[in-house]
């Protein structure tokens, strides 16, 4: 499968950016069918564990949208 060219940095980031939002979207979706009790047991220990990972992760990745670069020293 060819490479897709895009005509800006704005046009990839929008194409990569809705592709992998949905991807994890759907995968926190799977995520929640463990919440069948029926089919499984858990301690709500795990749960808030799970989720505190998830929004560990969600939050040190927000992060890296908003951080101003470093500038390197020069003279």
């Amino acid at each position: 499968m060819p490479k897709r060219t895009y005509a800006t940095k704005r046009e990839r980031f929008v194409n990569v950016a809705e592709a992998r939002t949905q991807a994890i979207l759907d995968k926190i979706r799977i995520l929640g069918h463990c919440s069948n009790k029926s089919l499984y047991e858990y301690e709500p220990e795990e749960i808030d564990k799970i989720f505190r990972t998830i929004q560990n992760q969600l939050s040190e990745t927000k992060t890296r949208f908003s951080q101003k670069r470093i500038k390197e020293f020069k003279l």
